[in-house]
């Protein structure tokens, strides 16, 4: 169901060509941003498809915006969370925006939630606005909550770490 190879990313891929490895990717623009200042002031982080993060008790903290490409089984915080076709999470979800283009498997919490398309979502959703595109596939329970202070995600990491989550 999550498997990144089942999905066909409608997004180019960055370029790799240069012989410099991951290094120089993460120091150029990303293709699917564009390549300007301000895509430097929103801070994106990207876990690329040939990335596995898995144990047990693993969270991911971002302090802007994420973008999964490749697959996590643990918990993902972020700003805003971007999963794309190729991407997947085995875990809770936690973010004020979270656009799901590929798999969940697990809870989702967020002030704003976009299911895609191509987005799988097997777990429940806890949000104040939700859009289900035709073609998404949904398993699981949906709550609304009017106080978007309860989906706000914890950002800090000692937080999280000490369990006060």
């Amino acid at each position: 169901m999550f498997s990144a190879t089942s999905r066909s990313l409608d997004q180019p891929k960055p370029a790799t060509g240069n012989g410099q490895g991951s290094a120089a990717l993460r120091s150029s623009p990303s293709a699917f941003e564009p390549a300007s200042a301000s895509a430097a002031a929103t801070g994106t982080s990207v876990i690329g498809r040939d990335l596995t993060l898995l144990g047990e008790k693993i969270t991911i903290v971002s302090q802007n915006r994420l973008r999964v490409d490749g697959d996590i089984r643990g918990n993902v915080h972020g700003k805003e969370v971007i999963i794309t076709d190729g991407g997947s999470v085995e875990g809770m979800v936690c973010a004020e925006k979270i656009d799901v283009h590929g798999g969940v498997r697990g809870s989702i919490r967020a002030v704003s939630v976009t299911l895609h398309a191509t987005g799988e979502v097997d777990g429940d959703i806890m949000h104040h606005t939700l859009a289900i595109s035709e073609g998404a596939q949904f398993d699981g329970r949906v709550r609304r909550s009017n106080d978007t202070a309860e989906l706000m995600p914890v950002l800090d990491p000692e937080l999280i770490a000490a369990g006060q989550v």
